[in-house]
């Protein structure tokens, strides 16, 4: 089903990548002229593949953060930080479904593919998990340089014994070379700050002067408390239960109002006083933000494009905290607070687009001529960058997701909607590998399978090759589904760039499903 709505703004851009770039490339020299021999860069946010900044941002380039040290690699090291409880616990990145010590696998390895070396991996908290020991074999029999810190005890409140040889002093000092060390690490707790300013008490006490400061792209300081793309960073956030505030110190030194985040304002007085310890009284900043190099406000060109943007992506993060609520990782009180920040920009699930077709697509399933498609019809929804929307639904050939991908690009190669991609002697070959040989409780293609399919289809079919050539053209829609989608289909929809949002159903009454 082919229906038109407004157009999205993923090709409305708001947001001059370029002129951040150089202003952002700017600052990070400056604040390293301040400081002179050393300064510790702790990194936050994804450096690769920043989907939510692209998003609440448009014109924002995913992986600009990548670009911008790629400027500074003749100045920098990198230094990767991992808590060992989250290698223990296998905490799981959501966004691309890996762990977060497969990730720092990945980082290194994309690290390397855009020119860049990482120094060293730091093992943040160790206490002998037996995970963490194998990941650190690992780690150091491929070639990298590994380092542990352990607990401090009394952090971060007993100074006495976090600035002496007991507690920063205890940890391995990481050898680096260069003016600028990035700190960086797979998700929030991994330990940066700290690695930092271990680094400081070591440099300190072998007389050399260094500095900290902190980048993170949010919230966007000089923009309101709660304008919309703030208000995205706390959505993003609500299983965290951050929030945005004002900064009260920076408000208090310098009279001017700056928005910052709870736990950085929360921890600034110990790490003012942390500081103050290590360099013999030189507390190096007078705010939360004053530690920051953040010039994303600065790459604004479009506010109103910014706005609708954030608001979607608002709308967006509910829908993902109802999904992990469905699947037990968040409690009822995070859906709730997601909730919440849809009332505070104003929107409702129904303002995304997609979210109405795809229900619609759901109720006019049983409706159809589908014979053997017994129990829950899916339906999902995609809009094209000029506003069109394309409907698909589950059956026993595939998936919904599937469907729908096949209906879309049908659509954007101009071929007739009952047309058939796939060749019917792939599709009963795949169906009898899975239904007599791999005994899968459905013979249903998930979207993986179907592209997979399409691929095989394309080397003896023209047309099938034609309506390939699509995919690249769905990557930045907004899509959403009436149901959690399975692995196979989260992972294509994944490579092909869609925002997915999903109902937090679940599509069939198996509770595993591979």
């Amino acid at each position: 089903m082919v229906m038109t709505a407004t157009p999205t703004t993923a090709r409305r851009r708001g947001f001059d990548n370029d002129a951040y770039l150089a202003l952002q490339t700017q600052a990070i020299h400056e604040r390293i002229r301040k400081f002179g021999d050393r300064l510790y860069l702790e990194f936050g946010g994804k450096i690769l593949f920043d989907y939510h900044a692209a998003r609440v941002l448009p014109g924002f380039d995913p992986n600009v953060k990548m670009r911008l040290l790629q400027q500074l690699r003749d100045r920098a090291d990198i230094i990767m930080c991992i808590f060992a409880g989250d290698i223990e616990r296998k905490k799981v990145r959501a966004d691309f479904g890996i762990t977060y010590d497969t990730d720092v696998l990945k980082q290194i390895d994309d690290f390397r593919a855009w020119g860049l070396e990482v120094s060293a991996v730091v093992i943040t908290r160790y206490e002998e998990q037996p995970a963490a020991r194998i990941f650190w074999n690992k780690l150091e029999r491929r070639g990298i340089r590994v380092y542990t810190h352990r607990p401090i005890p009394g952090y971060p409140t007993d100074l006495d014994t976090i600035v002496s040889d007991e507690g920063y002093g205890a940890n391995c000092y990481i050898e680096t070379e260069k003016p600028l060390v990035v700190v960086t690490g797979p998700g929030p707790g991994s330990g940066k700050l700290s690695t930092c300013l271990s680094q400081l008490y070591h440099d300190y006490r072998r007389g050399r002067k260094a500095g900290y400061a902190k980048f993170e792209t949010f919230p966007i300081w000089n923009i309101p408390l709660k304008h919309p793309v703030n208000v995205a960073y706390e959505s993003a956030t609500v299983d965290l239960r951050d929030f945005n505030l004002i900064d009260p110190f920076h408000l208090e030194a310098y009279g001017e109002t700056a928005v910052n985040y709870n736990r950085d304002v929360e921890t600034f007085p110990v790490l003012r006083r942390i500081l103050e310890r290590i360099t013999g009284g030189d507390a190096m900043y007078r705010s939360p933000t004053d530690m920051g190099v953040n010039r994303a406000g600065f790459g604004i060109i479009d506010d109103a494009v910014v706005r609708q943007a954030a608001c979607q992506e608002v709308v967006r993060r509910y829908f993902r905290t109802a999904c992990e609520y469905a699947m037990g990782s968040v409690d009822r009180e995070a859906v709730q607070r997601a909730r919440l920040k849809m009332d505070e920009v104003g929107v409702t699930p129904e303002d995304r687009p997609v979210v109405a077709a795809a229900r619609a697509a759901a109720a006019e399933g049983p409706r159809r001529k589908n014979k053997g498609n017994e129990g829950i019809f899916c339906g999902a929804a995609l809009q094209l960058h000029d506003g069109t929307i394309i409907t698909g639904i589950n059956s026993p050939l595939m998936h919904a997701a599937s469907s729908l991908v096949l209906n879309t690009i049908k659509y954007l190669a101009g071929l007739p909607e009952k047309l058939h991609l796939l060749s019917p002697a792939v599709l009963a070959s795949i169906h009898t590998l899975k239904s007599d040989l791999l005994n899968a409780r459905s013979a249903s293609l998930d979207l993986g399978e179907a592209l997979i399919a399409l691929s095989i289809s394309a080397a003896t079919n023209p047309t099938a090759q034609l309506a390939m050539e699509q995919l690249k053209h769905l990557r930045g829609c907004d899509m959403h589904t009436t149901h959690m989608p399975t692995p196979g289909d989260e992972g294509g929809l994944r490579r092909l760039g869609v925002n997915l949002t999903s109902e937090p159903n679940f599509s069939t009454r198996d509770l595993f499903v591979s």
